[in-house]
């Protein structure tokens, strides 16, 4: 037998030994936590930050968002013929339709029409920006996901979250660029690949945070290792990633570990803080629901999320739905009193209080899902998905406050106004934070790639 004393393999040999306090699944959490520095815009931004509530298994647009007197007039009935042909995923076209199960009411000023079910963001109808015309390209929840978060219904391609952190780097040498807070009950549908890098270096993947001592785990150091004794090893880990680097040429992957590294290092004081809640007033945990266990689990992440942007994240983006979610096939009465019971006031929260501190001017705060729901009845009282028509509602920075735009149908079922594509969202979003989606690019495979592949229109009536 041949016993390799080759370099890489006594390398190899070291770190096993060596990196005890940073373990290989905290490596590969933090494969995208590179500092990265601060990019140039392409003009100027009018956000310089992204809150992304993403609601995930679809909430539905005509019990929240989108009143639609004609579903009420003709609740219990077909769809009407002139619609035509409905693509629906349990065959739902030929089922009564369903009226909105709670009443929808003027709003603010503005008079923004929102349904009784969220009390708390209606109370803000005034700062919204409702888009009522998002349409997207499939009635699958992993596909549907992936095109929200990618642009595309196939896996693999780079999330937004990563896009932003690739075209404007790190405000904070010290935090990632691209933080992401699943639901703890787990089961994004898609799953992790919704936040992933793609073909983007591994640089840029979103990395994910929890509340507690631990955001990141196997992040804290052994406790024996003083931080003089853990410097010198780091530093001789990347002498020998330098030197394997060097024999083998480009490689993303190892380019990001090596970051990683030192970036984990300066977390260790950093991230503990970041997500440490117990210095916020009493007043400002009670805003975002903290008091209430039924607000508690999402209002602590909402704060958490504005504790990062004021850390210098770029992008956070919180879901809050587990396997099943918003998705509301059995009983939208009871699911979504249930979703909305646990997000209303949280999300409200979140904006009162990026308004207090001057962040919600240069602050952009998305709510949405993957898709919408149908007007037709499923189970007498369920819907099932509608991609063809639904809401997205913007808050803060550069957009118009107290606005709507776009229509679907007389009973909300297709987009027919003013219509918003997916590639068309993100168009608008990388715009406000300063970026032409159609110049931020990566070259792969022979192919300048871009977030929008070739589509795309920037939706300026929302624009300030």
């Amino acid at each position: 037998m041949t016993v390799d004393f080759s370099p890489a393999f006594s390398r190899r040999r070291f770190i096993g030994g060596a990196c005890v306090g940073l373990s290989s699944v905290a490596f590969s959490q933090l494969l995208g936590s590179e500092s990265l520095p601060v990019q140039r815009s392409h003009f100027p931004a009018k956000a310089k930050r992204v809150i992304w509530l993403f609601m995930h298994g679809g909430p539905s647009h005509v019990d929240l968002l989108d009143p639609k007197p004609e579903l009420i007039k003709h609740a219990g009935k077909p769809l009407p013929e002139s619609f035509g042909a409905v693509e629906t995923r349990r065959k739902v076209a030929q089922n009564p339709l369903l009226g909105p199960v709670k009443p929808f009411r003027p709003r603010g000023q503005s008079g923004i029409e929102i349904s009784d079910f969220l009390p708390h963001m209606a109370e803000l109808a005034d700062e919204m920006c409702v888009i009522r015309s998002c349409h997207g390209d499939s009635v699958n929840h992993p596909q549907s996901v992936y095109q929200m978060n990618t642009g595309s219904i196939l896996m693999g391609k780079p999330s937004l979250g990563s896009w932003v952190a690739y075209g404007l780097g790190s405000e904070n040498q010290n935090m990632p660029s691209f933080v992401v807070m699943p639901d703890p009950g787990g089961g994004l549908k898609g799953g992790p690949p919704a936040w992933g890098n793609g073909f983007l270096p591994a640089t840029y993947q979103g990395i994910t945070m929890r509340p507690g001592a631990n955001p990141i785990l196997h992040l804290q150091s052994a406790s024996e290792r003083s931080p003089a004794r853990q410097r010198a090893t780091l530093d001789l880990v990347n002498q020998f990633n330098a030197m394997h680097q060097a024999q083998r040429g480009a490689d993303s992957h190892l380019e990001a570990r090596i970051r990683a590294y030192e970036l984990a290092f300066r977390m260790q004081s950093d991230a503990p803080e970041a997500v440490d809640i117990s210095e916020e007033s009493a007043a400002t945990q009670t805003l975002y629901g903290l008091d209430d266990p039924t607000t508690k689990e999402f209002g602590t992440r909402c704060l958490l999320a504005r504790r990062m942007i004021e850390r210098g994240v770029r992008f956070v983006q919180l879901y809050s739905g587990d396997t099943n979610g918003w998705d509301a096939h059995e009983d939208v009465l009871k699911n979504h009193t249930e979703y909305c019971a646990r997000t209303d006031k949280p999300v409200a929260g979140l904006i009162r209080d990026l308004k207090q501190r001057g962040l919600l001017e240069d602050t952009l705060v998305i709510w949405g899902g993957e898709f919408g729901r149908m007007p037709m009845s499923e189970k007498g009282v369920g819907r099932d998905h509608n991609p063809w028509g639904y809401s997205t509602v913007f808050f803060g920075a550069g957009v118009k406050h107290g606005h709507v735009h776009g229509a679907t149908d007389d009973v909300g079922l297709r987009a027919v106004q003013d219509k918003v594509h997916v590639h068309d969202l993100h168009a608008t979003i990388l715009h406000l934070l300063g970026m032409d989606h159609e110049s931020l690019t990566y070259r792969h495979n022979g192919r300048d790639e871009r977030l929008t592949d070739v589509a795309g229109h920037v939706v300026k009536g929302i624009l300030t």
